[in-house]
Formats: structure tokens, C-alpha cells, sequence
């Protein structure tokens, strides 16, 4: 009877070391077999993915490339992360769990001070004789049902998370001082918390001062198209007093009145899935993170993988401090056995066994090295090419100016802009200096950054260079609406066809070190060129479509082989060529 072999993961380049750990066995036999298969190898040497699969062969193992990581459409990431994590589930397994909130709103508005009542009320409330410690959220009980709030209060940390693909919270509250009014960082955090699909509660604060004006708040709220219940829109609005401690259990209620009426739920019974809130390396312990369960439970000893760190659960705290064994969806736990610190923002995800996580991350970290490129700047000239590969479905603006009196004629001119299909979709409009937050903004939302008779702070522009956003200054207006048409112009779809190069028959395979598969073929018509896109055909049919990797006449690199010559031809990603396939060479063209 013949032995089954066990699937096992390999990237497509790997070492000697990495391979070794993959299949848990020693270096020196996987240089052993290398030996066997004529391939003279030392430990550190990178060797291809057919190379290592014939030495997983030999050792019992089926090699398989790692599934790539499909970016969300455009469609999926107008959804909150929290949505499209459930995407697949059985609706008969999913169960309700406590919403996750933050806080967002101007400075000094009292965004922290409303943390601290609720924190010290609620939970000495719900878990008597617990003592909070900074983990970067906690849990509340109210109604005998749990809240959990992230104690990062400030857009820039909400927005920092999405930035890295993450969700940080389900309902956004933002705090606004009844005698202070709508202000320039609550503008801002207005549109992080639109930009994230997030429901919004409005928690009017400090009502208890002498010169509180909650009208005059709810008028300019309605300015910025967040109308409250009272005049006739659907944003709960609820008077609070930090100070005071007045409507505490008002806003408590009404967040779990939203959380009903938005039906949070998750699959407890399933591996966990979260992301990280904090990491940070501490001197007794080693490297510690924050997760936040988004989906399934977290339990002591479950394998996981962060990005390219990975780890196994030795022990999980929750907020207190206290030792738990397991944590369900919505829940914030510290956790211990991590290889090294990882990022805020980076996903989260539980995996069945140590080898798995080591290998998936061995994987990501080998792809990153592999695919590592200058970061794909976002402009406008640009926009046209972002569009074509269905990276971007419209053109988000970020604009900054000198006064609001020169904010409303460029905004209402952008917003009339159209062409075609595509439109303009403002993200964030703004007095004062392009600033850092702008940045973290443009960078979540993949925007634009515009500004009139303003500059960019150093820190904006540092950033900025480092991330790709791209910020346009202008002092004539315009100019601004010009560009915009330019490019929205630019951007409208074009039909293209593939047109044949050449061809070329593959008459033998061979299998070369370093390189892989190599086909020597014969060129039967046209020309077939180097760094080329090209057609693998058999039957008639397209099997695969990439990139020639390597074109070689006997053994010099070439730019170009014509009918009639023979050549040796290597495709990035394709390792499965067969006497008799034709490789069509071909370029896109314009047809309307």
C-alpha cells in the first residue's frame, strides 16, 4: 500500500534552514537529499520551490505554494471589516456579541474623562473588587450585557488601524462639548468615522457649564450633514456631563439600542480571529500584544500567526489582569508567546497547529522579501493606470484651504465633476495646514490630498513620501477643478484586446537549478520578446497567463528571439510546461 503523503506548505524561494523547519526535520538530512538529486547545497542557500518540493517528496511530504491573500473589491471594502469577516458563515452558527466602540471628537472635548466614568463605574459595577489595568481596551457591564470600548480615544489611533487594513471599533461616539461647539478635529473625526462605515452616536458633553449652547451644537452638527433625532434626522444625540456624571447610563443604553438594531454578531465556535490593539516588548515576559476577538474564541495554547509573527497562546489576561483560559468574540485579551512584537492593526488569526503558524509566517515573510517594491505612489496622473487594474472605482479628495469661505466653491465644483462611471467622493474637508491626521486619513481611504493656499506640515510631507499620498497645492482654483477633470477624464474605461507577438512550440522541458522549469521551444512565428506578458495554450486553450521570467539563446540572455530560432523560455509562476504547448507572446492595444 502506498504511504499518503502529508500537505505542507512551501514558498515559491525558500532556504535550506526555512525548509528544514517547515518539515521538522534536520538540516543536515535536507542537505543529504539535496545531495541525492545532484544539488549541492549549504544551509543559508535559497533554493526554488520544484527543488524543495522533490525534498518533500523524498521526506513524506506533498508541497503546495501558500494560497495567495485575495485583496477585498471595492464593493467589500465599503463594508466594515466586522461584516466581511462573517462572510461565509453559516447564519445558524452566528450568535450575538457586545459591540466595540471608541471615541472620537476635538481635543479637550472630554473624550478621556467620559472614558475614566464610564470605566470606573460600569466596571466596578459588573466585576466587583476588579482593578483595571492598560491593555489598550477594556469591558463594561450594563443591563447585565457586555460593552467593550477601546481606550485609544482619538481618531488618529482609530484611523492608524485602518490604515492597516484593520477595523477598530463598531460604533463610533463622538464627543462634543456642549460650549464649545463643532470644531476642526471634530470635522476630522466626522469623516474617519464616515470614511469607516461606522454608526455614529453624538455625546453632547459638559451640559452642566453656564454657557452650554446644545442648539447651537445640533445646528452646526447639521451642517455637517449629522442630523439628530430631535430635529427630525437619525443620529442619536445624548446630553452628558463627564464631570457630573450625568447621562452615563443614557449612553450606554442607547449604544446598545444601535447594537441591536445593527445585529453584531460572530461565530464563537470556530478559530479565533481578531486584531492586534497594542505590542510591545516587556523585560520579564518577552514580546506581549493586545488582541481584539473579532470572530470565533481564543484559547490558551491555540497556535496563531500576526502577519509574519507568530506564536502559541502560553497564557491570556483579560483588562483586570486576571488569568482566563478563553476569550469570545469581542473581547480584549493580553496574550504571551509571540516570536516578536507586532504591529497595531495587524490581523490576527488562530492556526491548528505550531508548524502551520511558523509555516504560514515563514511564508509571508518570504513572499514580502520576494515581492518587496518602492510603495505604488497614489496621484493623479496615476489614477488612470489604478483604475484600469480595478484598484480604484473613484477619486477620493481630501481638501484643506486658508478659510471655509474658499472650502464650499471648490467642493461644490469637485462634486459636479464626473466621467463616465466615475466619480469624486470627498473624504474630508478642512481649514488650516495639511497635518499628519490628513495624512492617516488619505492613506486608509486611499486619497487625494488638496490644498488651497495651504502648506503641508513636515511631518504631513515626511509621511506622505514614505506612504505614496500624493499632496497637491494650488492658490488658483481653477487650476484644482482642471486637474480634477483631467484626471477624472483619464480615468474613464478603455476597451483593450490582446494582440499576438509570436508563438513558440515547446518541444522539451527541462529542469534547472535556481531557475525551475525551463521550456526550450521553437519560435514559429513572430517574435518572441524578454519581460514580455505571454499565453501558455494547450488544446487551444489558455492554461495560464504571466510574464516570461528568463529568455536564453544556448546560455546568453536575450532581449528577443525571432521566428525560426530556438530558445529556452522560464515563466514567472509556472512550473507545469508539456512537449507540445504554445507559448503566445501578446501586448495590449487600444481598440476605443
Amino acid at each position: 500500500m502506498e504511504k499518503e503523503l502529508r500537505s505542507v506548505q512551501i514558498p515559491e524561494f525558500t532556504t535550506v534552514r526555512d525548509l528544514s523547519t517547515i518539515l521538522d526535520v534536520s538540516p543536515i538530512d535536507v542537505i543529504k537529499e539535496l545531495m541525492n538529486n545532484g544539488i549541492m547545497a549549504t544551509i543559508n542557500q535559497q533554493i526554488d520551490f520544484d527543488t524543495a518540493a522533490i525534498v518533500a517528496e523524498e521526506m513524506g511530504f506533498e508541497a503546495h505554494l501558500p494560497i495567495p491573500e485575495v485583496e477585498a473589491t471595492e464593493e467589500e471594502e465599503a463594508q466594515p471589516l466586522m461584516v466581511r469577516l462573517l462572510a461565509g458563515e453559516n447564519p445558524e452558527d452566528l450568535e450575538p456579541r457586545p459591540p466595540v466602540i471608541t471615541l472620537l471628537g476635538h481635543v479637550d472635548h472630554g473624550k478621556t474623562s467620559l472614558l475614566d466614568i464610564i470605566r470606573n463605574t460600569s466596571v466596578q459595577e459588573g466585576e466587583v473588587g476588579g482593578i483595571t489595568q492598560h491593555i489598550g481596551a477594556y469591558q463594561v457591564v450594563h443591563e447585565n450585557k457586555r460593552i467593550t470600548f477601546l481606550d485609544t480615544p482619538g481618531h488618529e489611533a482609530f484611523t492608524a488601524m485602518r490604515a492597516r487594513g484593520a477595523q477598530g471599533a463598531d460604533i463610533a461616539v463622538l464627543v462634543v462639548a456642549a460650549d464649545d461647539g463643532v470644531m476642526p478635529q471634530t470635522r476630522e473625526a466626522i469623516s474617519h468615522a464616515r470614511a469607516a462605515h461606522v454608526p455614529i452616536i453624538v455625546a453632547l458633553n459638559k451640559i452642566d457649564k453656564d454657557n452650554a449652547n446644545p442648539e447651537l451644537v445640533k445646528q452646526q452638527l447639521s451642517d455637517e450633514g449629522l442630523v439628530v433625532e430631535d430635529w427630525g434626522g437619525e443620529v442619536i444625540c445624548v446630553p452628558v456631563s463627564a464631570r457630573m456624571q450625568i447621562g452615563i447610563d443614557e449612553l450606554l443604553e442607547n449604544i446598545l439600542l444601535v447594537s441591536e438594531v445593527q445585529e453584531f454578531k460572530a461565530n464563537p465556535n470556530r478559530p479565533a480571529v481578531g486584531v492586534v490593539v497594542e505590542g510591545k516588548m516587556d523585560r520579564t515576559r518577552g514580546p506581549i500584544a493586545t488582541v481584539l476577538v473579532h470572530n470565533g474564541t481564543l484559547n490558551t495554547g491555540d497556535s496563531f500567526v500576526i502577519g509574519e509573527v507568530y506564536g502559541h497562546v502560553r497564557a491570556m489576561f483579560d483588562y483586570r489582569g486576571q488569568r482566563i483560559d478563553s476569550a469570545p468574540p469581542s473581547t480584549p485579551v493580553q496574550i504571551l508567546g509571540l516570536s516578536s512584537v507586532p504591529n497595531a492593526g495587524d490581523r490576527f488569526e488562530a492556526v491548528k497547529d505550531d508548524r502551520s503558524a511558523r509555516q504560514i509566517a515563514l511564508g509571508r515573510a518570504t513572499r514580502q522579501q520576494q515581492t518587496a517594491r518602492p510603495v505604488v505612489d497614489l496621484t493623479l496622473e496615476k489614477l488612470f493606470e489604478q483604475f484600469q487594474t480595478g484598484k480604484v472605482q473613484e477619486l477620493n479628495v481630501i481638501v484643506k484651504a486658508d478659510v471655509q469661505g474658499s472650502i464650499e466653491p471648490i467642493v461644490s465644483s469637485i462634486e459636479e465633476l464626473s466621467a463616465g462611471d466615475i466619480g469624486v467622493n470627498m473624504i474630508h474637508r478642512g481649514t488650516g495646514n495639511i497635518s499628519e491626521s490628513d495624512i492617516m486619513l488619505a492613506i486608509a481611504s486611499r486619497a487625494i490630498v488638496i490644498g488651497f493656499n495651504v502648506t503641508a506640515d513636515t511631518a504631513a510631507r515626511r509621511q506622505a513620501e514614505s506612504e505614496g499620498i500624493e499632496i497637491r497645492l494650488y492658490n488658483i482654483i481653477y487650476q484644482i477643478i482642471d486637474d480634477v477633470q483631467k484626471a477624472l477624464t483619464g480615468m474613464l474605461e478603455p476597451q483593450y484586446a490582446d494582440v499576438a507577438t509570436g508563438h513558440a512550440l515547446v518541444r522539451a522541458v527541462f529542469r534547472v537549478s535556481r531557475v525551475g522549469q525551463v521550456a526550450g521551444c521553437y519560435v514559429t512565428d513572430g517574435v518572441i520578446m524578454r519581460n514580455t506578458r505571454v499565453h501558455v495554450l494547450r488544446g487551444g486553450e489558455s492554461i495560464f497567463s504571466g510574464q516570461i521570467a528568463s529568455l536564453k539563446r544556448f546560455q546568453e540572455d536575450v532581449a528577443e528571439v525571432r521566428m525560426g530560432y530556438e530558445c529556452g523560455i522560464a515563466i514567472e509562476r509556472f512550473a507545469s510546461f508539456e512537449e507540445g504547448d504554445i507559448i503566445e507572446g501578446y501586448r495590449k492595444e487600444r481598440v476605443s
